[in-house]
């Protein structure tokens, strides 16, 4: 009598522990609406920003230099900065500044543009940068891929040999867009666009764009005077092909051959042994010297070789007056800024998330994107093109010991210096050796061990990047981002209408309930079917095909290894929901549709573990009440309800 009594009160507890759980399943508070998400998000924003000042409310100095702090980060560390690492800045500024000189005049010259606005490029975006950066080791300026995005997008609405200072006008224009926009998407905290382009689909990308950047160097190397202004290699080909028979003078090719060789050796060198990474960075510098020395010695200008000739020295001047927002390809212009604002971010964070990582302290996105924007707003003011973070400088910067960013303060004050007293040297600078010092950095944009990992670890990504790659190099930098872009969302698309479905068994000893397939050791349950949709959305994309998936699997052919298992007795489903977030009508349609085809065969349709909107969503829509209100908080619970059915 007792024993029964007891065990009578064991029963009545657990069903009162079931109800209970049941009741915190089915009645949970209201969620919030799209519109209160909106609302909370953009409070939070502004909170933020109030969070920073509201313990200074009442001493107006203090908000002032906590507001300065917040937008000028160099305040922050500033008073922490020692002689000690002001040598090591002083090292590694001087070091990248003769990396980026000839660098910087090779990649205006590769974006059509005059070799001054390069180095104008090295001069303000870094200083701005410097004050209001998050990174310690990224180095500002000109970068090839960019500088070949811009000019193979905007010489389609202006031809730079025929109209140099137009082209110009365009391609200022076009770097006060990308500031703008990468400023609004720091401002607004709109980072996750930058990630509309995959990892994959980048490496693709770089690489197709370095290899047409090498062969689009040729033209440098080999001192071909008429080439063509298409960026695809078919293109280049030919044009090197129709040169190459033409007479040409072959001391430009020697020229530059010989100080290619020379760059890459040093650099070769520097990887081998760490201590003489200075030799790698200088090469470029060094080569640059000596060729000019060469040419202006022995007259070779005269002979046939190739020169840089004037470059405009002097402070950046302004160029407000050559923002003409008259223009009528302001429009092209503007989408043009906005492609290039977002492969100059990614490029940059992506390089600046690298090397924080190493060093072990986090980046801030946001004000990342804000302080590259402003950066290239007021080097728009100042006669600059888009700047970014470059990877290969950013390297060299790291190696040799940078503790701050006052070395791209020290990068720029050099570079400002050489563009006030050393330009008209550089006249005799063959433009073979440009070439050169372009060439030599390309190996570096092309990871082959990245790309085989891709293709290791995911195909469907491994293809993003093939269409990357081959768009770029066959058709155009645009093409290739687009085909890249179209490839890695048809993926996401793909996921989202086959997303798959997976039955469910309970391991031995444990309480947990996973894939069969993935645990052959899971034992299924008697009469009962559990499955699990693989998808955090069931929506008008995907209802159907889970629905058809489900029917299939319980009312007609199971898989063969599930046949022993009497498809017939089966006498309740349930549903998996951990993993959905949302639901839309088309999603409760189809549950319906699945609740009345299995009542039809005298199946029962049972949920379990609902998120938020889900249950919500559920009950709003009566469902709960037509399945008799078969929901669980977990599987196991669902599990126990066989009986009841």
């Amino acid at each position: 009598m007792a024993s029964s009594a007891m065990g009578s009160c064991k029963s009545e507890e657990v069903d009162i522990e079931k109800s209970t759980q049941s009741e915190w399943v089915l009645n949970p508070p209201e969620p919030p609406s799209p519109w209160r998400v909106v609302a909370d998000s953009v409070r939070k924003t502004i909170s933020l920003y109030k969070l920073k000042f509201s313990s200074h409310k009442d001493q107006p100095c203090t908000t002032l230099l906590s507001l300065l702090h917040l937008f000028f980060p160099i305040l922050s560390w500033a008073t922490n900065y020692s002689a000690t690492k002001f040598r090591k800045d002083l090292l590694a500024g001087l070091t990248i500044a003769s990396l980026c000189i000839p660098q910087s005049i090779g990649y205006a010259t590769l974006a059509h543009l005059d070799p001054q606005y390069g180095l104008y490029t090295s001069v303000v975006p870094p200083l701005v940068y410097a004050v209001m950066g998050t990174s310690r080791e990224i180095a500002i300026g000109p970068v090839a891929v960019v500088s070949l995005l811009l000019s193979s997008m905007m010489e389609k609405l202006v031809d730079p040999a025929a109209d140099p200072v137009g082209y110009t006008k365009l391609m200022l224009l076009a770097t006060l867009f990308a500031g703008i926009f990468q400023t609004s998407f720091g401002l607004l905290r709109l980072g996750f666009l930058v990630d509309f382009l995959s990892h994959a689909a980048i490496v693709g990308f770089v690489a197709g764009a370095a290899i047409v950047i090498g062969l689009q160097q040729l033209k440098g190397l080999l001192g071909i005077t008429h080439f063509t202004t298409k960026t695809d290699v078919v293109s280049v080909m030919k044009a090197v092909s129709k040169a190459v028979h033409d007479p040409w003078n072959p001391r430009n090719f020697i020229l530059g051959f010989s100080f290619l060789v020379f760059i890459l050796t040093s650099r070769f060198l520097g990887k081998r042994k760490k201590k003489l990474f200075w030799l790698a960075s200088i090469s470029p510098l060094v080569s640059v010297i000596l060729s000019t020395l060469i040419v202006y010695l022995t007259k070779a200008d005269k002979s046939g070789v190739k020169i840089v000739k004037h470059v405009r020295g002097g402070l950046n001047p302004s160029s407000i007056h050559l923002l003409a927002f008259n223009n009528p390809y302001i429009g092209e212009v503007a989408k043009i800024g906005l492609v290039v604002a977002v492969i100059a971010l990614t490029e940059s964070i992506a390089v600046g998330r690298s090397f924080a990582s190493i060093k072990g302290y986090q980046l801030d996105g946001n004000k990342e994107m804000m302080s590259i924007g402003l950066a290239n707003i007021i080097g728009s003011l100042t006669s600059c093109y888009v700047a970014t973070g470059s990877f290969s400088r950013t390297a060299v910067n790291y190696a040799a010991g940078c503790e701050s960013l006052v070395s791209n303060i020290v990068m720029a004050m050099t570079v400002l210096i050489s563009l006030q007293f050393f330009t008209k040297l550089l006249y005799y600078t063959p433009t073979a050796i440009l070439a050169s010092v372009i060439l030599s950095a390309l190996p570096g944009l092309i990871h082959i061990s990245e790309a085989y990992k891709i293709w290791k670890v995911d195909k469907f990504d491994f293809l993003a990047s093939l269409g990357a790659f081959f768009g770029v190099l066959f058709a155009s930098v645009e093409i290739g981002l687009l085909v890249a872009v179209v490839i890695s969302f048809s993926k996401i698309i793909l996921i989202s209408i086959r997303p798959g479905t997976e039955t469910l068994g309970k391991l031995p000893g444990t309480d947990l309930f996973c894939d069969v397939y993935q645990y052959p050791m899971a034992v299924k349950i008697p009469g009962v079917m559990i499955i699990r949709v693989k998808s955090a959305l069931l929506c008008f994309a995907n209802a159907n095909f889970v629905r058809e998936r489900i029917i299939k699997w319980v009312t007609e052919d199971e898989p063969e290894d599930d046949k022993r298992n009497s498809r017939n007795t089966i006498q309740l489903v349930i549903l998996d929901t951990s993993n959905l977030v949302n639901i839309d009508t088309s999603g409760i349609a189809s549950l319906e549709e699945l609740h009345r085809s299995l009542s039809s065969h005298g199946k029962q349709l049972a949920i379990a573990n609902p998120r938020w909107q889900v249950i919500h969503k559920l009950k709003v829509s009566n469902f709960v009440s037509k399945i008799g209100g078969r929901v669980f908080l977990t599987v196991e619970e669902a599990v126990g309800c066989k009986s009841q059915c």
